[in-house]
């Protein structure tokens, strides 16, 4: 998956699907740390603010959770907040 930089979807929320779509085929199974956010601006060539930014929406969705002097981690597949939610 790749972003358009050209598309009319904002930059962040792009990213943030790419992301998420990582969470749900596995590439960034639950308890995996993911890479930071200076790696994932450097990997998608957007600034270091739209990847914080994508990675917010990851967190506001309850899959990504921050630690401490460790690093972020996937702590739940999009199905299981959404049926926690529902």
């Amino acid at each position: 998956m790749s972003i358009d930089l050209d598309g009319m979807e904002p930059l962040y929320l792009q990213v943030a699907g790419v992301l998420t779509a990582r969470i749900v085929d596995g590439a960034y199974p639950v308890g995996r740390r993911i890479p930071a956010v200076r790696a994932i601006a450097d990997e998608f060539k957007v600034s270091v603010n739209t990847a914080e930014a994508a990675t917010r929406v990851l967190r506001d969705r309850g899959l990504i959770r921050g630690v401490h002097g460790r690093g972020t981690f996937v702590i739940a597949k999009p199905s299981d907040v959404e049926e926690k939610d529902g």
